[in-house]
C-alpha cells in the first residue's frame, strides 16, 4: 500500500503550482480553465471565481478521465492546463 505522502510526492512531480496573480493572468489569457473543487458550504459562504466550473471533489477523477462514462469533454478538453482551488 502506498503512503499519503508518496502519493503528494508523486503529485507534485507533475503538477505545477502558481501564485494566485499568475493563475488569474493565465485564466484572462484563457490558457487555463479554473477548477473549483471547495465544498458547497463554502462556495455558498464565499461564491465563485466567474468562469470557473464548479466539480465536487469526490467526482473530480470520473470527470477528467477521458476513459471513464463520466467524462466531461467540455470541462476537461486534451491539452488544456487546469487551475484547481
Amino acid at each position: 500500500m502506498r503512503k499519503a505522502a508518496d502519493m503528494i510526492a508523486a503529485a507534485n512531480d507533475i503538477i505545477t503550482v502558481v501564485t494566485a496573480e499568475d493563475a488569474i493572468a493565465m485564466h484572462e489569457k484563457g490558457e487555463v480553465s479554473f477548477i473549483d473543487i471547495r465544498e458547497m458550504p463554502e462556495l455558498d459562504a464565499n461564491g465563485k471565481i466567474p468562469g470557473a466550473h464548479r466539480i465536487p471533489r469526490a467526482m473530480l477523477e470520473f470527470f477528467a478521465d477521458p476513459t471513464h462514462p463520466l467524462y466531461k469533454e467540455d470541462i476537461f478538453p486534451a491539452g488544456k492546463l487546469f487551475c484547481f482551488y
